[in-house]
């Protein structure tokens, strides 16, 4: 069975850094359900071959399993983790990064790219055929001297699979320079970079090039949250990687990260988070060490 390969293949290549010889591909293992952590979903396929994955995504939760995978192709500021998972049978999965020119190349019929931007990230049944070529991909990490010729092919395949799938609408914006969603990530990475200050949306929308009616339209179907409460999003996340550092700074975080107030900060933090920055940090600080190592 594919699965079963799949999950042989991921536990006897998983390393601490999740990097394989393969570019783009990560192999995730996790031995028990950890703390949620901070993190980005980018341009990114993932299949789960192992346990159950969840991510929160604002208020929104979604959770995919064994034989299941999820497509994000825009940056979003999530909360990650192996919820089901142990010493026995541990969380197992696999990551490819999505770069936009790769399935731009794939991309033949461009009549079903038009449209307002759909939303950056769906889940979704591995059918067979995609579940087997990242099989395939994965059994070139037994024979290092065939990954510079056959990966390529491979992971093209899985990206033509993934245009003509059940979230094929996600990945066919992801390739095209004038769709909704690339001007959407414009917009996007600009909210990040630029996160610890305030901003109009008008200059957020200068950035996507689009105008303000399209702009607001398009990035909430993307992202499922205004240009403000998406940056509030991304503050919240780079606060709680600061309180792993430092938990005691909690108004200077605050500060650093774009808040005027530190009570309003505390306030978001616990809607945001379900505790209080001040009892939160002892949490997620096993977390933030994973990330780094």
């Amino acid at each position: 069975m594919p699965l079963g390969e799949l999950r042989d293949l991921l536990a006897r290549h998983a390393r601490p850094d999740l990097r394989t010889a393969i570019e783009d591909v990560q192999i995730m293992r996790a031995d028990r359900p950890y703390p949620p952590a901070p993190t980005t979903y980018g341009k990114v396929f993932v299949v789960v071959a192992q346990g159950t994955k969840r991510c929160g995504y604002g208020e929104t939760v979604y959770e995919y399993g064994a034989g299941q995978y999820l497509v994000a192709s825009v940056d979003m500021p999530v909360t990650s983790h192996f919820s089901e998972a142990g010493p026995q049978r541990p969380g197992l999965g696999f990551g490819l990064t999505l770069h936009p020119a790769a399935v731009a190349e794939m991309l033949v019929d461009d009549a079903q790219a038009g449209g307002d931007a759909p939303f950056g990230l769906g889940v979704s049944e591995t059918p067979p055929a995609l579940l087997d070529a990242v099989v395939r991909l994965l059994r070139l990490l037994d024979e290092p001297a065939d990954i510079p010729v056959l990966a390529p092919l491979i992971k093209r395949e899985i990206i033509w699979r993934l245009i003509r799938g059940e979230q094929g609408a996600i990945v066919r914006q992801l390739g095209r320079s004038d769709s909704s969603l690339s001007h959407v990530g414009r917009a996007v990475r600009w909210i990040r970079d630029n996160y610890q200050r305030g901003f109009q949306v008008e200059e957020a929308a200068q950035v996507a090039g689009m105008s303000l009616a399209a702009f607001y339209r398009n990035f909430q179907a993307a992202t499922a949250m205004t240009p403000i409460q998406f940056q509030k999003q991304i503050r919240l996340q780079q606060a709680r990687l600061q309180l792993a550092a430092d938990p005691t700074d909690i108004a200077g975080v605050s500060r650093r990260v774009g808040y005027d107030s530190p009570s309003q900060f505390s306030r978001d933090y616990r809607r945001q988070f379900g505790l209080p920055p001040s009892q939160d940090t002892g949490a997620v600080r096993p977390a933030a060490r994973r990330r780094r190592q």
